[in-house]
């Protein structure tokens, strides 16, 4: 799918951050993660153009891909060449809009969904919620058998998501994954560089 050093997609949340998140951005993209999706659910298609513009100019300055999210004519207009997708708006493209991306990803919650997003086209899925995450409080963590379902179903990389950490990270690659996205850990901690390093396989 990417080619890159780590196999950690980070997942944005401005919210989370306690410093500008543009410069939050930059510093995550100059450790060179495998990507980053730009997921900002609570912006307009305005606002999150115009954010997704700078952010897509950070990512070219340090050759990371960045994933635009779920607004799919505003990442057109801005020539975007990745998309992800919830599996409710991947279901509406026609292929002729498919086409316009290098990179589409979905978030997939079963072995079902999984399969059906490789037959509508993705090149790479996240699967989950994994772990115990204060995101989806109340709901219970669908587990590494399930990641591992998933895994097995499909012939594309799958990126596991939901409360992963560095101490968990190893169990998520025995499971086959391609790798996991991280939102909260690399929005709120104080050094990403020192953060990305303890998700690096250990020998």
């Amino acid at each position: 799918m990417i080619i890159s050093m780590s196999d950690i997609l980070c997942v944005t949340n401005r919210t989370l951050c306690k410093e500008d998140f543009l410069e939050r951005v930059e510093k995550i993209a100059a450790n060179h993660p495998t990507g980053i999706i730009l997921r900002e659910k609570d912006l307009s298609e305005k606002e999150y153009k115009e954010l997704a513009e700078k952010v897509l100019q950070l990512c070219k300055k340090y050759h990371v891909p960045c994933m635009l999210h779920s607004f799919v004519d505003a990442a057109i207009e801005l020539r975007a060449e990745n998309i992800h997708l919830p599996l409710h708006i991947l279901r509406g493209l026609d292929e002729k809009t498919k086409e316009k991306f290098k990179i589409i990803g979905a978030s997939c919650h079963s072995v079902e969904e999984a399969k059906e997003a490789e037959q509508l086209g993705c090149t790479y899925i996240t699967a989950g919620h994994v772990f115990q995450t204060d995101c989806k409080k109340g709901l219970a963590p669908r587990g590494l058998e399930f990641l591992q379902n998933v895994c097995k179903s499909v012939s594309i990389p799958v990126y596991a998501i939901g409360g992963i950490s560095s101490e968990n990270m190893d169990a998520v690659r025995k499971t086959g994954a391609a790798g996991a996205c991280v939102m909260s850990g690399l929005m709120r901690c104080e050094n990403v560089k020192e953060t990305m390093k303890g998700f690096e396989i250990k020998v």
